[in-house]
């Protein structure tokens, strides 16, 4: 037995006898959760009255998102051995008191410079938060319970990102920027104060595990070079790119190669940073693409039509908030439902009916949507997306994670955070890039501005519905997990 900080867990006691209060710890964990990643999508509709305030470019302004995503992508594959290492409350407390602090210099900054600094800080504890909420709910919830929960747990991914944008809208409608910091600082502050009384240390923890500073430097610059190039392929479309966007790419290919083969080698003595024998499971090999494409198409499809909604439609940027929240809400209805029904049917009936929806919605989209499309029709087929990805989202994340050895929950939890950020940056910089270049060509071509970006959306989406396509093929042979795979099985050290 190991002792996690100031209390000695078994492997038993924690997966199939939770604690009476693991019922307020998962809770609390899940509003901070919500919360920290609300705050990524804030930004979008702010960004305006912050160029104004400041003056600066939008290039410029542009990085209060791109840095908040480079340094998640930096952290993310850090939180395995976090994990590992320190004791869950440990790592809650950091965590939210580097947000909070992060929180308080954004509410205060008097320039530019102090702000983004402030959202580099808030990435740091936010880049931590999720890999944290999925290792706590896989050792405190037993495996024929998991869906419900991890269901919860769909809220913050998925709910938490499209009100982000509403929410900003609705509080910069009558008030400034900074409100949107102060509104959020004291939820953090009184999150950390109730993880005084419920958080406690639920899992093992290894106090010899070893910090591999190669390691931390190839992910920074692998994972970091890759969220940047994919965010800078839009710039590069429109030819305003100040780098060549194969440059970052290229250096993080690289490094994430090099970064890959140094933890193969580690893993052998249970020293790597982030462990890639998760992937020795057959349900965790196929269900990570699977989120990878799902995260994609979200966050494509968040950034793609409000572009659309605003620029071909002349929406108002509260207007397309307020249209896109219906089916962040959807969602979040949807999930604990979805989930009940994973943990007694599995995840078959619901992945594949799910992929069908979203890729028929992405075809809809792509043969649908243009000058003339009436609004409720944009709200209703945005619905209908939600409820796709919504069927998808927690079987495929139950089944990945819960088809791991429990010593594996911490760096399963950060493969499956890392490929969300990274194939989150994929499907923004593919989707604007595609709209850029077809906008472009259109434009060229004597079409009007308006006319010229639904031509670039539209040839997005239909790229979007062929990858949704293929991705059906893939969620017929999504199955739950083999008995075999959810024991605290040995892996293999090679």
């Amino acid at each position: 037995m190991a002792a996690t900080g100031t209390i000695p867990v078994s492997p038993e006691s924690t997966a199939s006898s939770p604690s009476h209060r693991s019922g307020p710890v998962i809770a609390l964990l899940v509003v901070a959760a919500f919360v920290v990643i609300l705050n990524e999508t804030t930004m979008s509709v702010a960004l305006p009255a912050i160029m104004a305030d400041f003056g600066v470019s939008a290039a410029t302004g542009q990085w209060l998102t791109s840095a908040f995503l480079l340094t998640m992508a930096v952290v993310i594959p850090l939180t395995g051995f976090l994990l590992e290492r320190f004791p869950i409350r440990v790592v809650f407390f950091s965590a939210m008191g580097v947000f909070a602090l992060g929180t308080l210099v954004a509410a205060l900054a008097p320039a530019f410079g102090v702000l983004l600094a402030g959202r580099i800080v808030q990435a740091m504890g936010t880049g931590v938060m999720m890999p944290l909420l999925f290792t706590t709910v896989l050792n405190l919830v037993p495996a024929n319970k998991r869906g419900r929960v991890m269901g919860v747990v769909t809220i913050v991914i998925a709910v938490a990102p499209a009100v982000g944008p509403t929410v900003s809208g609705l509080i910069l409608s009558a008030l400034t920027w900074h409100a949107i910091f102060w509104l959020i600082l004291p939820i953090a502050l009184v999150s950390i104060a109730l993880g005084a009384r419920w958080v406690r240390n639920v899992t093992q923890t290894r106090p010899d595990a070893r910090f591999d500073v190669l390691s931390v430097v190839l992910s920074a610059v692998g994972f970091g070079g890759l969220v940047y190039g994919l965010s800078a392929i839009g710039e590069s479309a429109s030819g305003h790119a100040s780098v060549p966007v194969w440059i970052p790419l290229v250096v993080g290919v690289v490094f994430v190669a090099v970064f890959v083969v140094r933890q193969l080698r580690l893993q052998r003595s249970d020293s790597a940073l982030l462990d890639l024998r998760v992937f020795q499971s057959p349900s965790f090999r196929l269900a990570v693409p699977l989120v990878a494409i799902v995260m994609a198409a979200l966050f494509g499809s968040l950034i793609l039509l409000p572009i659309f909604l605003q620029q071909a439609l002349g929406l108002s940027s509260l207007t397309v908030g307020l249209m896109l929240l219906p089916g962040g809400v959807l969602m979040g209805v949807m999930a604990p439902i979805v989930g009940r029904l994973f943990d007694r049917f599995g995840p078959t009936p619901l992945v594949i009916p799910g992929m069908l929806i979203a890729a028929a919605v992405l075809w809809t989209m792509a043969l649908t949507f243009g000058q003339g499309t009436p609004i409720w029709w944009i709200v209703t087929v945005y619905l209908a997306l939600n409820l796709g990805l919504g069927l998808v989202f927690t079987p495929l994340m139950t089944s990945a994670l819960g088809s791991l050895p429990r010593r594996l929950y911490s760096h399963g939890s950060a493969v499956v955070g890392t490929a969300q950020q990274v194939a989150g940056a994929a499907g923004t910089a593919g989707f604007v890039a595609i709209m850029t270049v077809f906008s472009s060509a259109a434009l060229a071509g004597g079409v009007d501005q308006a006319g010229a970006v639904a031509s670039g959306v539209h040839a997005s989406f239909v790229v979007g519905a062929v990858i949704a396509t293929a991705a059906v093929v893939l969620a017929c042979f999504v199955r739950k997990p083999a008995e075999g795979e959810e024991t605290d099985a040995p892996v293999s050290a090679h």
